[in-house]
Formats: structure tokens, C-alpha cells, sequence
């Protein structure tokens, strides 16, 4: 079922705000796979250069911390950026979890994601692609996380909550991942932008709740990506959390490129959850041996999440 809107009337906030990802104000691409991603990038980008002497070294040619925008085709090509700005249009929510192959050979996956359909909460089970709900994490809320099975919080410990959002991005002063030059503006390019890190997740769920309270629509203002913020781990490893500042100042006006743009992002979120149902479905047939067909049909009306 696929009762998605996929053109923006202004005029009636509650129904757009419910498409775009916006929870209640309570007082508190194309329809291929396709789509760019955009991230932080936090490892340093190595390359070749020449010394005084003239001989070829392998240096740093963009340094940790830049907003990665990866353009996907066949072969994707990478540009890095220190600030950007991001338009955002919607956003779901999705679990993931990378499961790592101990048996893989020279050529063969490393591992392999497991992910949820995507939804506009996460106050329901979600079906994954693996044929389980939540990739395994259980229901509700785990009140006494030490007192579960070691292997249980291992488990939940692996799987990341994504705050999926959808937007265009304009990279300010980019650089190429081949050679560390600046390279041509790049403006309005549409992107998906997965936040698992927990600062960021609460950030950007911040200005989200702003344009609620607001009673505004995400694609009406610019997220400002200024330059990250450095942090070091446990293990000293650095990492690096985007600085986000919402321009509440300047009030977009929509246009027919935003109504397709829109409606572009809502077939991308429409086949990523057909798709994933298509795999639970499969894997569930599989094993009929061990669920029955009753058993599936209650699950199945259970769990009826629109894309």
C-alpha cells in the first residue's frame, strides 16, 4: 500500500508534516535504489604528492573531519567540504546493524548490513531484511539492560538507530578525493544523510522539533553545516560531530522543482521498504517449516507500516 504524498500543499501543515517526518508539536530520487550520501567523514583522505626532492610520498590530502558527499553511479566519486549547506525535505527512521563475515575469502564480502524498512517513528517493530523485526533488537524498552543475557546486549550494542534525512546539499569550497583540489561548486545535489552518532541524532531531532513547534516545513529553511567539532574516544581514536545552525531568518519559497524533488524522495523511501519486505517475505517462506501460515498473517496484520 502506498498512500504517500508526493506533492506539498502548504496549506495543510498536519498531513505534510506527517509525510516530512515531523512528529506532533505536543507543546514539546528516483524510483532506482539510487541516491547520494552525505556524511562526516572522519578519517584523514591519503594521497600521492612530491617532496622538495622530487620523489613521489604518500600524504595527507584532506584532512578528518569534512563533510564527505559521495555521488553514486557505477563508480562513485567523492567530494569533501568543511562547511555545506543542507536543505533538509524529510526524514524516517531505520535500525542497522553490520554483521561482519568471519569466513569471508580473498574477494568475498567482509560483512553485510542488515537494515529495517524505514518509518516516521520508531514506536513500532520494523521488519529487516534479515527476517527478524528491528534487526533483532527487542520490543519496547529494556529497563534493566545489565540484567540481560551477555550475548542479548552485545546484540543490542551492535544495531544503530538512523535518523535517515533526506535533502539537498550545496558543498561550499569543495575538494576532490583524488588529488585534494578544489574542484567546481556543487549546489542542489539531492542526498540521504544517515546519523547514528548520538550528538548528531539529538541535533538535528532538535531542529526537527523546532520546525514542529513552528508549524514549518523542513524544505522551507537551510541548515547551515559549519565546520565540525573534534573529539577523541576511549582509544584515542578522533571523531567528529557537524556543527548544525538552522537559518530561521530567510523563508524558502517552494517551487514545481521541490514538488518532484519531493515526490523523487518518497519513490527512493517507497522501493528501500518494498524491497526490504520483499526479503523478510522470503526469508519467512523459507522457514514455513518453523512458522506457520497463521502465524504469518498475524504478523503481517500486526506490523502494516506505511512507507
Amino acid at each position: 500500500m502506498n498512500n504517500e504524498l508526493v506533492t506539498i500543499n502548504t496549506e495543510n501543515y498536519a498531513a505534510m508534516a506527517k509525510a516530512m517526518g515531523l512528529s506532533a508539536n505536543t507543546g514539546e530520487t528516483k524510483k532506482t535504489n539510487v541516491l547520494n550520501r552525505l556524511r562526516v567523514w572522519h578519517q584523514p583522505t591519503m594521497g600521492k604528492d612530491v617532496n622538495s626532492k622530487g620523489k613521489e610520498i604518500t600524504t595527507e590530502i584532506i584532512e578528518g573531519g569534512c563533510y564527505r558527499l559521495e555521488i553514486v553511479g557505477e563508480t562513485s566519486t567523492y567530494y569533501f567540504a568543511k562547511k555545506a549547506k543542507f536543505r533538509p525535505f524529510a526524514q524516517r527512521y531505520m535500525y542497522k546493524r553490520y554483521v561482519q563475515n568471519h569466513k569471508a575469502k580473498e574477494g568475498d564480502k567482509k560483512g553485510v548490513y542488515h537494515k529495517t524498512i524505514m518509518s516516521d517513528n520508531l514506536n513500532i517493530d520494523l521488519k529487516d531484511s534479515a527476517g527478524t523485526f528491528n534487526c533483532g533488537k527487542p520490543a519496547g524498552y529494556v529497563k534493566d539492560f545489565q540484567s540481560l543475557p551477555k550475548e542479548m546486549q552485545e546484540l543490542i550494542k551492535s544495531i544503530k538507530r538512523n535518523r535517515c534525512v533526506f535533502g539537498v546539499v550545496e558543498m561550499l569550497s569543495p575538494v576532490q578525493e583524488s588529488d585534494g583540489k578544489e574542484t567546481d561548486q556543487l549546489t542542489k545535489v539531492p542526498a540521504l544523510w544517515e546519523i547514528d552518532n548520538r550528538d548528531a541524532y539529538k541535533a538535528m531531532g532538535d531542529i526537527f522539533n523546532k520546525f514542529s513547534k513552528m508549524e514549518r516545513l523542513p524544505l522551507q529553511h537551510i541548515i547551515n553545516l559549519e565546520e565540525t567539532e573534534e573529539f577523541s574516544s576511549n582509544t584515542g581514536n578522533k571523531f567528529y560531530i557537524p556543527n548544525m545552525q538552522l537559518d530561521l531568518t530567510n523563508k524558502l519559497d517552494i517551487t514545481d522543482e521541490d514538488h518532484k524533488m519531493f515526490g523523487d524522495f518518497m519513490d527512493w523511501i517507497k522501493v528501500h521498504n518494498d524491497k526490504i519486505v520483499a526479503s523478510w517475505d522470503e526469508i519467512i517462506a523459507n522457514n514455513q517449516g518453523q512458522v506457520s501460515e497463521k502465524d504469518i498473517k498475524l504478523v503481517n496484520d500486526f506490523v502494516d507500516v506505511d512507507a
